[in-house]
């Protein structure tokens, strides 16, 4: 029991340390650059849909100035 207590915790350190067993990105540097710029415009995106859903992209309307909110 204690064997297999031992090899258990040993296992846990190892699989935290290593990393990803599948890796999600290209080993070739250049493929691997437009991945993760695929990867970040999706986030952008992300972000930008949520500020369109809860009415963030608008036109403040506590500014000094008068600003038209639709379209011109």
């Amino acid at each position: 029991m204690r064997r297999l207590m031992q090899l258990t915790l040993l296992a846990a350190c190892f699989t935290t340390s290593v990393g990803c067993f599948l890796p999600i990105y290209s080993a070739r540097p250049e493929r691997r650059v437009q991945q993760l710029l695929y990867t970040s415009e999706d986030l952008r995106a992300v972000v930008d849909e949520w500020e369109r859903f809860w009415f963030m992209d608008q036109p403040s309307h506590m500014t000094v100035t008068r600003t038209h909110g639709g379209m011109l």
